[in-house]
């Protein structure tokens, strides 16, 4: 069987979940590699993947005898059929953090389901801890971010827009890769005071900071990397900020393994960062794979502890409103020792 179902349905078990219905297409993707409309039915006896006749000839293209998992067509399946889907199931999982009330609600009635259960985000504790094949992939998506971002640093000059700048990202990762992991932030001069700004008409300026937030997809797992450059020599106050973050960051990252707590991570910035009367405004990161912001999210709230193979982002940020941001960030992958950073693009201060 699968691997990855085999893993579920052993999890499942643990919290005795005879059967589950997984709609979240990305944890249908991540089960059985299929990138269509569907259902997935993890019944006691089979793995059922219900989808309609546009869909059937892809599906049966992608599944294999090992993959044991029952294609079939909503139109082929009777009321009767979807009563004895989970007849012999005491407790039926479903996916609390993406079904809606209305839809537990039509479940509840379609499939006959006697106890419909939360499954404790079962689905991503599995997608937080990566295998190898996931790994290469993280990889190189953050391999092809570093080579765009070197193209960058030649191809931004003052007059550019911000928006000029975003879309060339996007043309680099459509050509390259599988296209955007998420929306380009490219934040200039007084913009990048805002986390999450969205990239304007605002001309590229002598003495602006820039801030590049940006990511590709690649066999369609994500990278994501921060970095802040100089249109010309940066001014005192510019440093002053723009090492604070930097050095918050390294400390993070030199903490960052197998075992270290989120929490704690969490305070040696926040504590840092009060130190000199300035706040931590967003997480401190977030877990990367199919989707750009995963589990775990790294904040002072969170104490559980990183685990090998979790992909993180390490993304402390200052910003001053109205004036100037910083923001510095790293794709990383953790391991039992020492963790390995996956972004390698320079951190030291970029003046184009």
């Amino acid at each position: 069987m699968n691997d990855r179902i085999l893993t579920l349905r052993n999890k499942m078990a643990g919290l005795n979940i005879q059967g589950m219905i997984i709609t979240k297409p990305v944890n249908i993707k991540y089960l059985t590699g299929i990138d269509a409309e569907g259902i997935l039915l993890i019944t006691r006896k089979e793995n059922i993947y219900l989808t309609d006749s546009r869909y059937i000839e892809y599906v049966s293209n992608i599944i294999t005898p090992f993959d044991e998992i029952v294609i079939d067509d909503f139109k082929n399946i009777s009321e009767d059929d979807y009563e004895s889907f989970f007849m012999f199931c005491e407790n039926v999982g479903f996916e609390e953090n993406y079904v809606t009330y209305a839809t537990y609600k039509k479940f509840m009635h379609t499939y006959k389901i006697n106890n419909f259960v939360e499954a404790e985000c079962l689905m991503d504790k599995l997608r937080m801890i990566k295998d190898d094949g996931e790994i290469n992939n993280i990889r190189k998506a953050c391999e092809i971010t570093d080579n765009c971002f070197e193209f960058l640093t030649k191809y931004i000059k003052p007059g550019m827009t911000e928006i000029e700048i975003a879309k060339k990202i996007e043309q680099y990762y459509l050509e390259n890769a599988d296209g955007n992991s998420f929306d380009t932030i490219v934040a200039s001069g007084e913009n990048s005071s805002k986390p999450h700004a969205i990239p304007s008409d605002r001309k590229i300026e002598e003495k602006d900071i820039i801030v590049i937030d940006m990511g590709c997809k690649y066999n369609g797992y994500c990278s994501d990397m921060t970095r802040t450059i100089f249109v010309g020599e940066p001014t005192n106050d510019q440093k002053k900020i723009y090492n604070l973050v930097l050095e918050n960051q390294k400390k993070v990252l030199d903490e960052m393994k197998d075992g270290a707590n989120i929490r704690d991570l969490t305070k040696i910035v926040t504590s840092n960062f009060e130190l000199y009367d300035y706040d931590l405004v967003h997480a401190l990161g977030h877990g990367v794979g199919l989707e750009i912001h995963e589990d775990p999210v790294l904040r002072t709230t969170n104490d559980n502890n990183l685990k090998e193979k979790m992909v993180v982002t390490d993304e402390p940020g200052i910003y001053i409103a109205g004036n100037f941001g910083v923001r510095i960030e790293d794709t990383v992958l953790i391991k039992k020792e020492k963790n390995e950073v996956l972004t390698k693009s320079s951190k030291d201060y970029i003046i184009i």
